[in-house]
């Protein structure tokens, strides 16, 4: 299908998706002989509706997303392949190492960080009700609020558990280090998957490159790269410790294929949580391009 533009919908604008905007600014894309237009989404809630509708090509996002639509809707035809993100980019931070009995701020703009970071509780033998949790803030807000003393600790991704840590603070959980867990991949419906399999294929492909590139350089490299279009006012030290902090935990997957290891442990924090009520198969949701 020459000529065709694939219209990739971001998710939300955070620093752990580097290399989808370190991609579009190597030109990987074009060296794949894919057209991608990068949309920006207003509500990370809505991107899977606007694939559906056939608005956009394909979403990058989590696979919980997917996960939750095939629960409601088996026959929804949503497939997920090219995995940027294959473990967990959040952290709690706190001024000591006790998780328990804790005012925690816990993230609100999505819902996949707290269902793993109670399942991360519980395997840890920690009750989540024994937890004092503050919902319905920003990572801002509980940044914010755990410098005034308000909340023991609170749960973000970076730069904020970063900025935290850098006056002395500490990272009482990395929620990557639990192994890998289905974060960010492409998804995209079967339908559109049949129809643009080659250019969507090449989408993969660089961003595995990216991905490769993140891994080659430093983490302040990397951030100069996307700063200027995606990240104008953030502190280029800062951004940059926390894209090291991300490559040492190995967040990103190399390989690119959803493994069935971090599916799995995704899908049983899910049911845990009652998000979803019914398994689905890996085979009927994973797809490797």
């Amino acid at each position: 299908m020459a000529g065709v533009v694939i219209r990739l919908r971001e998710n939300l604008r955070a620093l752990f998706y580097a290399p989808f905007y370190l991609a579009h600014e190597l030109d990987l894309f074009a060296r794949v002989g894919v057209e991608v237009g990068i949309e920006e989404s207003d509500d990370p809630l809505d991107t899977a509706a606007q694939l559906l509708a056939g608005e956009v090509d394909v979403c990058w996002g989590g696979p919980l997303r997917v996960l939750r639509i095939l629960d409601e809707e088996p026959g929804a035809g949503l497939v997920c392949f090219g995995e940027v993100v294959g473990r967990d980019p959040f952290f709690v931070v706190a001024r000591d190492d006790e998780l328990a009995n804790l005012r925690l701020g816990v993230v609100s703009e999505v819902v996949t960080p707290w269902i793993c970071l109670a399942q991360d509780l519980v395997d840890r033998g920690v009750d989540p009700a024994e937890i004092d949790i503050v919902a319905g803030q920003t990572m801002a807000e509980n940044l914010a609020a755990f410098e005034a003393g308000e909340l023991g600790g609170f749960q973000s991704f970076q730069p904020y558990a970063e900025r935290a840590v850098r006056t002395g603070d500490h990272v009482v959980l990395a929620a990557a280090d639990r192994g890998p867990t289905a974060y960010t991949c492409l998804y995209s419906t079967r339908e559109r998957v049949d129809q643009c399999g080659r250019e969507l294929t090449g989408v993969a492909e660089a961003l595995r490159w990216s991905v490769a590139q993140i891994y080659a350089q430093p983490g302040r490299a990397s951030f100069d790269a996307i700063a200027p279009r995606w990240f104008p006012d953030l502190d280029p030290e800062l951004a940059g410790a926390a894209l090291d902090r991300y490559r040492m935990l190995e967040l990103y997957n190399r390989t690119g294929v959803l493994s069935r290891e971090g599916f799995d442990r995704l899908q049983r924090a899910m049911l845990s949580a009652g998000f979803v009520h019914s398994h689905t198969p890996y085979d009927d949701c994973v797809i490797v391009l």
